[in-house]
């Protein structure tokens, strides 16, 4: 069965070209799933049937499992069986009818246009008093492997304090405003290099999930911080290990998703503002395109969705929005 499940994970990694997350999330359900069945007295993989997963979804239900994570570890068990059986493992795709428990989806927490620019101004008011988000000062490079950062090690800018904190003032104003310009993912920020950008045309080269690559444009307010991130902050903080990355950490190195979204905390705290991460941002922008007029197709494209029906949900929360405004304003409501 190991290497039944060593198999299963470079098909994932090397064939379907899923993200190393995805990889993970997957071989951990199957070794979940493997375990359970030999607790069954499943001795052989070719023993594996409906009724042993079935078996394993209820355990993991009475252990507390959220539906959502039900709902991936019944995906994960079929993508398993479905390759099993074309690899001759298993004599058929046992997981077929294997239906998933539908999540209940919640709708986005999303911000107002307004508390949008105040948190779009909060390194601004950080930069003028000398208050805000604790800043984090030990990078380390995302899973992609693009830039190698070592927590705590390497070169340090050799740059004094005063412009070591004005450079990473500005990368904090370049990634908020990427972030809500874009409605990209804050992995996909944090992956960017220099040379994806076309400044000329104010467009980004991103890599998405599934290694699809799309471009997205952004607006007048995150140029001006890229032209003084590029100009006065990232000079300031390029060490030998920046490599070609677009945003990096106080220590030289790429900018770590975690990090970054500590930052964006710090300033909607700063700010006053609830609590937001980057993926309110991604909502908030899609929300307020759409409100603005923007074409569904264009807002899927935009945020890199292969499905429509995951682009839809924020047509839910305009529709919320208008009928929260109409039970506040109508007289007859």
């Amino acid at each position: 069965m190991r290497e039944a499940v060593d198999d299963f994970a470079d098909h994932l990694a090397r064939v379907r070209n899923r993200s190393a997350h995805t990889v993970r999330a997957y071989v951990t359900d199957l070794v979940s799933l493997l375990d359970h069945a030999v607790r069954m007295g499943c001795a052989d993989l070719s023993e594996l049937d409906l009724t042993v997963l079935r078996s394993w979804l209820a355990k993991q239900r009475t252990m507390g499992a959220a539906r959502t994570s039900l709902a991936r570890r019944a995906a994960a068990a079929r993508t398993f069986s479905a390759w099993a059986h074309r690899a001759g493992l298993l004599a058929a795709d046992v997981a077929a009818p294997l239906a998933s428990p539908k999540a209940h989806r919640e709708l986005p927490t999303v911000l107002r246009a307004d508390q949008a620019a105040a948190l779009m101004a909060a390194p601004d008011r950080t930069d003028r008093d000398g208050h805000g988000t604790r800043r984090p000062s030990d990078d380390v490079a995302p899973a992609d492997g693009r830039t190698v950062d070592t927590a705590g090690r390497g070169d340090a800018p050799a740059t004094g304090g005063d412009d070591e904190s004005e450079a990473v003032l500005l990368r904090d104003r370049l990634l908020l405003e990427l972030l809500y310009a874009t409605g990209v993912r804050i992995s996909e920020a944090c992956g960017l290099d220099v040379t994806d950008v076309d400044q000329a045309r104010r467009v980004a080269r991103v890599l998405g999930k599934g290694g699809r690559e799309r471009a997205v444009p952004y607006g007048v307010p995150a140029q001006r911080a890229l032209d003084a991130w590029l100009a006065h902050g990232r000079p300031a903080l390029a060490a030998r290990r920046s490599g070609g990355a677009l945003l990096l950490g106080a220590r030289g190195g790429r900018l770590n998703p975690t990090t970054a979204r500590r930052i964006v905390a710090g300033y909607a705290e700063a700010a006053g503002l609830p609590r937001v991460t980057p993926h309110g941002l991604r909502h908030s922008a899609a929300t307020h395109l759409l409100e603005g007029g923007a074409d569904l197709r264009a807002v899927q494209e935009l945020l890199g969705h292969s499905s429509l029906a995951s682009t839809q949900i924020y047509t839910h929360v305009s529709v919320e929005r208008l009928r929260a405004a109409y039970r506040q304003a109508h007289p007859r409501a």
